[in-house]
Formats: C-alpha cells, structure tokens, sequence
C-alpha cells in the first residue's frame, strides 16, 4: 500500500470497520484508489430489492477532487444515464475535500430513493418521469428485476 495517502487508507479501513447500511465498497486487490461497489435498492422506492453495482475511483487529485462514479449495473433513473454517469451536486461543483467516499455513497443511495427529474442526466426517462411517473416507476421496478436482482 506505499504511495497511497494516509486520507485513502484511512477512509478504506472506516469503510470496512464501520460499513454503511445496504452498502458495500470494496477497494480492488491491486489499486486501492478503485473500489468495488455495490449499493442496495432503497426500501420503498421502485429499487427495492436490486443490488446495483457501482464503480468508485479516487483521482489523483482527491480529496480536492471529487471521486469518479458510476453504475455498472442498468438502471432507469432520471439523474443517471445510459452509461452508467450520475447527476449528482456533489460530484461535480459542491463537491468539497470535507466530504468522504461514504458520504459519496449515502449520497447516491438516496438518489434512488428520490429521483429528481428537474436535474437530469437521461432526458428520455426524466419526461416520462414527469409526464407519467407511475409508468416510469414501474419501468423502473422491470429494470431493477431485470438487471440488478441478484441470484
């Protein structure tokens, strides 16, 4: 683990010590600024139920920069697109050194239990969120069933 700052391993161990709730965030074997992720669906929300597999990478510039994240299991979600990208504050300009990757990750678990469609990152799923939320959350629950129940 040389040349990983003390902040990085500091806040793996806490991560590991103390997990959060419905989250795991597991740092890969052979670069510690990578982390395996995996988030479960929010109780009461149209991802209940999903475990949904992120990936979360802290640049050189951390914590003055803010991690790299993104879904690699499908999702349909107004603030996250195809890709997997997340339309998140604090991922981009409120973003702040004080943060940690755990809040990070409190963060996008409750990006799922609030979708905001007025900030989106997939204009498609944003409207049909809009123009007809009942569809869109039960597409949704069809995805999360599709691609993030895990067997």
């Amino acid at each position: 683990m040389a040349g990983i700052p003390r902040r990085i391993l500091k806040e793996t161990q806490r991560l590991t010590a103390e997990p959060v709730p419905g989250i795991e965030a597991i740092p890969d074997e052979s670069n510690a600024r990578y982390f395996h992720v995996s988030v479960d669906g929010p109780e009461d929300s149209p991802f209940e139920n999903g475990k949904f597999r992120l990936e979360l990478f802290l640049p050189e510039e951390y914590p003055m920069a803010p991690p790299k994240v993104r879904f690699m299991t499908k999702i349909y979600h107004p603030n996250i697109d195809k890709l997997g990208r997340i339309c998140l504050d604090i991922l981009k300009d409120k973003w702040s050194p004080a943060l940690q990757i755990r809040t990070v990750l409190l963060s996008i678990q409750a990006l799922l239990s609030a979708p905001n469609p007025d900030d989106p990152l997939a204009n498609d799923v944003a409207e049909q969120w809009k123009s007809n939320e009942s569809k869109a959350i039960e597409t949704a629950r069809q995805w999360t069933r599709l691609h993030a129940f895990s067997t």
